[in-house]
């Protein structure tokens, strides 16, 4: 039977933003699964929608057999520590020597990684964990690897790896299937024997993250045109517009492909890198905090659906810690929870001293409190003050909820003790943990029906569109003070090299 060592890494690394991934970060269990081992780690990631449970089903249905290492997972943050990393990376290897030194050996490896993890220590920490591993495993045994979308892919991984795949969705909708074709792509390198031609470009200029949603052209059109050339050509290809603030000298968007043709490979990602690579589609709209919220209102005055907003430079899914106010200071000082009393929400904010005592006071109690924080930003200036004021309880909850829309459908999540403040109209879902506001069930676990709003804020950049679209009238993209710049060129870069142009 083929024996595939199986394990995972993720982390997505703003290296602006204020709060590094420490070793209780991939252990919490808050908004990724919590670390695990063994068999274990099988019985825990069954049914999600996340890579390796996709793997591990298409797996199965090959007739490998599949020895688990480890998973690990944590928020996006800045930089995962030495201590953090060196931990992961030694549990994989030991294991891959202990399966090794095993009755039959090992055939393959495969790894769930995420592409864009920056280690205090190794700028390219996923290249770094292939090359330990290909040291143990000798050049001729294959590692497959699927990537996030927002990957930041390396010639070390690419030339480390055997093959590669990457999601063609974001929001991440596909991470399962991504999964399972990173299972196919094995079963291909099994088949044949060798490695097959791979032909790789990268693209010269950061693109915003909130321009890359598939939901939206150009990104929708150009994986349509991915999905035309594998089926013209045979080939696998991915395209990664890479994640625009982590600041190492290979932070860039890349193009890659594996088939069985060399030549025809090279033309399909040549073709591929053409549609992708033209700069002026990349243009994206966003409004300053007090013109979304005007916006918003007004829109809002006309249907009977909410109008959702973005706070997409306090996204905890690209670095943010979710604790700026520069929103909520916009709806307070416009009047939204006024005008639509108990119809504006905002979420989620993390909080956990305000999340404790609301909790301990009781729904229907009243608060003086000052909520959220001012934390640096990449302007070295701090973002706006908390807000401070008379909330009112108007609802509690343990923080444990499972996600149910398209996007890591089946997680369970532990966000502490919750509670719904209500402001001046304003409700606000404050939590404990940090979780993006990427699913309905994050608000209702706190008493607020998405789909009753008149405005809703989200603190997310487009994970929350899988979700909140299909109830949404509007979406508009809202740029208030917080960690993670809307635009590239505003990061203060030290390490991007001069053929990277900032912005496209």
């Amino acid at each position: 039977m083929t024996r595939i060592l199986v394990a995972g890494y993720q982390h997505e690394t703003n290296t602006f933003a204020p709060s590094l991934a420490d070793w209780a970060a991939f252990t919490r269990g808050d908004s990724f699964p919590e670390f695990t081992r063994g068999a274990a780690m099988v019985e825990r990631l069954r049914g999600i929608n996340i890579p390796v449970a996709g793997f591990l089903d298409a797996a199965r249905s090959f007739g490998w057999e599949c020895v688990p290492s480890c998973w690990a997972g944590a928020i996006p943050s800045s930089y995962v520590t030495k201590d953090a990393f060196e931990r992961i990376a030694a549990t994989i290897c030991e294991d891959v020597k202990a399966a090794c030194a095993q009755a039959g050996g090992l055939d393959a490896i495969y790894l769930d990684l995420h592409g864009a993890a920056v280690a205090e220590h190794a700028a390219d920490s996923e290249g770094e964990l292939l090359g330990r591993l290909r040291a143990i495993v000798g050049p001729k045994l294959p590692i497959v690897a699927s990537l996030d979308l927002h990957a930041n892919v390396t010639r070390r991984m690419l030339a480390e790896a055997d093959a590669m795949v990457s999601y063609r969705t974001y929001p991440h909708v596909d991470m399962a299937e991504t999964g399972a074709r990173a299972a196919e792509l094995l079963k291909r390198r099994l088949h044949a024997g060798r490695r097959e031609p791979m032909h790789s470009r990268r693209v010269p200029y950061l693109i915003p993250l909130n321009a890359q949603s598939t939901w939206l052209q150009p990104a929708q059109g150009i994986y349509e045109e991915l999905a035309a050339l594998d089926r013209r050509y045979g080939t696998l290809l991915s395209f990664c517009p890479g994640f625009p603030a982590s600041d190492f000298a290979e932070c860039a968007p890349m193009v890659w492909g594996h088939g069985h043709d060399e030549p025809r490979t090279r033309e399909a990602v040549e073709a591929l890198y053409a549609r992708a690579a033209e700069p002026t589609q990349w243009r994206q709209d966003i409004l300053p905090a007090r013109d979304a919220v005007a916006r918003a209102m007004a829109l809002a005055e006309h249907s009977d659906r909410p109008v959702v907003v973005a706070d997409t430079q306090d996204n905890p899914g690209a670095g943010g810690d979710s604790n700026t106010t520069g929103m909520l200071h916009a709806l307070l000082a416009q009047g939204a929870g006024r005008r639509y009393p108990g119809q504006v929400a905002l979420g989620l904010m993390f909080d956990a001293d305000a999340a404790r005592t609301a909790c301990d006071a009781g729904v229907g109690a009243t608060l003086d409190l000052a909520l959220g924080r001012a934390v640096p930003t990449f302007t070295g200036q701090p973002s706006d003050p908390p807000v401070q004021g008379r909330f009112t309880v108007r609802a509690v909850s343990n923080g444990r909820v499972t996600i149910k829309g398209p996007m890591m459908t089946g997680l369970s999540v532990a966000l502490g003790p919750s509670a719904c403040l209500e402001i001046d109209g304003v409700q606000i879902a404050v939590v404990s943990g940090k979780k993006q506001l990427m699913d309905r069930e994050l608000l209702r676990m706190v008493g607020i029906q998405a789909e009753q709003q008149r405005i809703i804020v989200a603190k997310s950049s487009n994970h929350f569109r899988a979700d909140f679209t299909p109830i949404a009238s509007h979406v508009l993209v809202a740029k208030a003070a917080g960690p993670m710049a809307a635009e590239p060129s505003d990061l203060p870069w030290r390490h991007l090299p001069p053929e990277i142009r900032r912005a496209p």
